[in-house]
């Protein structure tokens, strides 16, 4: 796999609940076979939940979480200067653009203003372009 992926917790909620179409969840399974990443922030939104099942734990434990460090505090913070996103979002995009990963996500709208974020809908993922997607 060619590009690199962050997954953002409503991909997680919604490959656990298998509520993403076919060649989403597919797509999805293939990034987590691959190399499962994901944001602190994602963690503790996913875990944070008062009724997480056991299973949702162990899948967590699973990802690899990328910490908030120096570089991902800087570009929050170039984030949150030059434009209106709530810190969670803010983190999460961060953590993308720090880590050089397309972030997997189905909240577009507020992601798609903040300056190089590249995004994958999982929701819009067809059977054409998944090949180009995991770069095989």
């Amino acid at each position: 796999m060619g590009k690199r992926y962050l997954v953002d917790t409503n991909i997680l909620i919604a490959f656990l609940e298998r509520s993403l179409p076919a060649t989403g969840q597919d797509f999805v399974a293939t990034v987590i076979d691959t190399e499962f990443i994901i944001s602190i922030i994602n963690r503790i939104e996913i875990l944070g939940y008062h009724d997480v099942s056991e299973e949702t734990r162990n899948f967590i434990q699973l990802a690899s979480v990328i910490e908030l460090d120096k570089s991902v505090a800087e570009a929050t913070i170039n984030i949150r200067k030059s434009r209106k996103v709530k810190l969670p979002d803010a983190i999460i995009a961060a953590t993308a653009i720090a880590n050089d990963l397309t972030l997997i996500t189905r909240n577009k709208k507020d992601f798609q203003q903040i300056p190089n974020v590249e995004i994958v809908d999982p929701f819009s993922v067809t059977a054409e372009n998944v090949a180009r997607l995991l770069g095989d």
